[in-house]
């Protein structure tokens, strides 16, 4: 039983520690969703519209009275393992009458 037990909390550590590792690796290579004090802020989902593999995704939503904002996501290309491209994501905020305040 104690084998077992051990057993046990040695995978749920592995699991933890592996979770904590990826949400690291991700920070590094600027991939991670950016921390927003105290949690506040409107959190609905954006509108994506998916594009074909080599072009950036586009998502939008209302971020304001008014306002609406589009995104591109960010591409990465790698030209062999040494040599990588960032092409940043772009951002415009438009006016749009229909988007109300939240």
């Amino acid at each position: 039983m104690r084998g077992v037990t051990a057993a046990g909390v040695v995978a749920g550590l592995v699991l933890a520690l592996g979770g904590c590792a990826s949400q690291q690796y991700y920070e590094e290579r600027g991939k991670a969703d950016a921390p927003v004090a105290g949690k506040a802020g409107e959190d609905s989902a954006a509108e994506v519209y998916n594009f074909p593999d080599g072009f950036g995704n586009l998502a939008t939503k209302c971020v304001g009275k008014g306002k609406r904002a589009y995104a591109t996501t960010k591409f990465v290309q790698q030209q062999d393992e040494d040599d990588v491209i960032i092409i940043p994501a772009n951002a415009v905020i438009v006016e749009d009458p229909a988007c109300q305040a939240p």
